[in-house]
């Protein structure tokens, strides 16, 4: 997330010789942090903080409820307790709690340190892992901070649990090798950080004062070679990615670090920050068949879009609640369908692997119920409900389509839409444009900003305006299979002769077959009435009890026959008669794959948008 100074002074390189101003500096730090990790083998941290030359009032300090990169809210005051607070010279202090989310500290001289215990073990990008392996850690869900002090300089010490340890942060390093320093509150926030035996594979890119030095700080039990192979992967990715933005934005101290965790008791999971990005996947480089680059491709295309060409609503960032904004659908929608186009770049993936992802796309917004209820901008809005949020009410699952999906299904229609109508403009050309015009200067846009740098790159600011009004401000998608074939591609009926029930699986447990996920509306399942959680007990009077035999009844059946069906809804024995329709699902092939032979312009089409077809895997 951008943070609230202008731009920080290039420094030093992560983990390297500090600046002789840090170097030197004995002066206590405003805000000086301390965490050590002792009781790590059950996944509990000891925290301590000291704030000085307070004012007399008593001093507010919470719990962040929400975190950068994610939108709904996440109650991390869960995890924290034995809490209790002294002053400079060491007396107890009063501590009252009225809500769950923080603490009030009065009586105190000017000077209040804060001691805590923090559990936790769910390691992804927004929570707090902390194991004899490791401490993966979320700011926001690790640290709390006292309210009126944002703005004051952070230092942090770490206390390794194992001499081993070794420390991968955005942070600005200093003469201790355990000791970090931020600027202010909010980047400090925004620093994820681990704490393990990492490996570190690192490489420059760009020259002279805009030199920039990549790591890669992966904690994975997998071998050297496997690391080397995926560094090499990610080198020409994150190549990829600059060539088409014509730069790399001007990380703070020099530094870009991708913090990964493989580890079995990981969860998936990658999220952005302004010099840094934090992924984890519990399957190992060899298991995952080295598909890691996918997130990694992911993250990286966001400290362009959205670390710097930032939506106004996320500016400042809230700490407090959930930080929704409109135009995820270019934020987080974009992101997705450029993290794969630059693998497909960069020769890392063959084109038949990338159209699979491009159909599955197409397939689910054509196919899918959600756009009924609403555009990308109210499916960005939707982000609080849905952005790793829990509730343990029942949600309709067909009212919501992801913006990932919906704005990398969009940035693909505009991508070959500007391609077809604009000579030399492409969608790398808008967003080159808004990077230019936002995102090096790091000035907030809105939506009518994004259309007018439309119009601008367009020349057309009549097409940019019809775009807008038709597919964000509404939920109009284009003709895709036009648009496809310029680039000797086909999208077409993935299975036009199988016969269809519905978008949901079967589920079997015991001798008994239920549906598993709700039907969408218009579909045969819906329409006879049956719903999530139904007994399948038999279909064309075939009595249904195992996964063989419900796809031996759908394997016998054609598209427009009719069956009668007998279900169980919540012990009501019912009776329907339902039709089955054609399968829907749509891909997207080669034309050579669909027995057509493209011409030269439309290889030359395809090359020029995905690059040679070179790649082998």
């Amino acid at each position: 997330m951008k943070t609230m100074f202008a731009t920080l002074a290039a420094a030093t390189l992560l983990m390297q010789a500090p600046s002789p101003a840090i170097a030197q500096s004995k002066v206590p730090a405003a805000i000086q942090y301390e965490i050590g990790f002792s009781n790590a083998v059950h996944h509990e941290a000891q925290v301590t903080v000291t704030w000085r030359d307070l004012g007399p009032a008593p001093l507010r300090v919470q719990m962040s409820r929400s975190s950068p990169g994610r939108y709904a809210i996440h109650e991390f005051a869960k995890n924290v307790y034995a809490l209790s607070a002294k002053d400079g010279r060491g007396r107890a202090l009063a501590v009252t709690r009225t809500d769950p989310y923080g603490w009030t500290v009065s009586g105190h001289d000017g000077t209040v340190t804060v001691t805590y215990t923090l559990f936790g073990d769910h390691g992804d990008g927004t929570y707090a892992q902390i194991d004899a392996t490791h401490a993966h850690l979320n700011m926001p869900a690790t640290f709390l901070w006292a309210v009126g002090q944002e703005k004051r300089p952070i230092r942090v010490r770490f206390i390794p649990f194992d001499p081993k340890w070794k420390v991968a942060t955005q942070l600005q390093p200093t003469a201790d090798r355990t000791t970090f320093a931020a600027p202010d509150f909010q980047y400090f926030m925004d620093s994820p950080t681990e704490l393990s035996d990492f490996d570190m594979r690192e490489w420059q890119v760009g020259d002279g004062p805009t030199r920039a030095t990549i790591r890669l700080a992966v904690h994975h039990d997998g071998t050297p070679a496997d690391l080397d192979r995926f560094a090499a992967s990610a080198k020409k990715v994150v190549a990829q990615h600059i060539a088409m933005w014509g730069e790399h934005p001007a990380y703070d101290f020099g530094t870009y670090t991708f913090i990964a965790d493989y580890m079995p008791q990981i969860s998936g999971d990658g999220m952005e920050h302004r010099n840094s990005t934090i992924i984890s996947q519990p399957r190992s480089f060899a298991a995952a068949n080295f598909a890691q680059i996918g997130t990694l491709s992911h993250e990286f295309f966001h400290s362009w879009n959205v670390e710097r060409i930032r939506p106004a609503e996320l500016e400042p960032f809230d700490f407090t609640r959930a930080n929704p904004t409109p135009s995820l659908w270019l934020a987080e929608g974009f992101t997705q369908y450029y993290g794969p186009l630059m693998i497909r770049r960069a020769g890392e993936s063959a084109v038949d692997a990338y159209l699979r992802g491009v159909g599955s796309t197409i397939d689910a917004l054509t196919n899918g119920t959600a756009r009924s209820y609403g555009g990308p901008q109210e499916m960005s809005l939707r982000a609080p409900f849905v952005d790793a949020a829990k509730s343990i009410d029942a949600t309709n699952p067909n009212i919501f389509v992801s913006y990932y999906t919906y704005g990398a299904g969009l940035a693909l229609a505009l991508d070959l839409t500007l391609r077809e109508r604009y000579p030399d403009i492409t969608l790398d050309t808008f967003m080159r444009h808004l990077w230019q015009t936002f995102g090096k200067n790091e000035r907030p846009y809105t939506r009518a900003d994004l259309s007018h740098a439309l119009g601008v790159v367009t020349k057309d600011p009549a097409f940019a305006a019809a775009f807008f009004k038709t597919s964000i401000d509404a939920s109009g998608l284009p003709d895709y299979a036009p648009l496809l074939d310029q680039a000797g591609l086909k999208l077409r009926p993935a299975n036009p002769t199988a016969a269809w029930l519905g978008n949901v699986r079967f589920k079997t447990t015991g001798s008994e077959v239920r549906i598993d996920g709700a039907p969408a509306p218009g579909t045969p399942l819906y329409r006879a009435g049956l719903d999530n959680g139904d007994q399948i007990v038999s279909l064309g009077g075939t009595p249904i009890t195992s996964d063989a035999e419900a796809a031996a009844a759908l394997a016998r059946a054609r598209p427009g026959q009719t069956a009668d069906i007998t279900y169980r809804q919540r012990s009501i024995e019912r009776h329907a008669t339902l039709t089955f329709v054609a399968d829907p699902t749509v891909e997207v092939v080669r034309a050579e794959t669909a027995g057509v032979t493209p011409t030269a312009r439309q290889l030359a089409f395809r090359t020029q948008w995905l690059g040679p077809d070179t790649a082998a895997n």
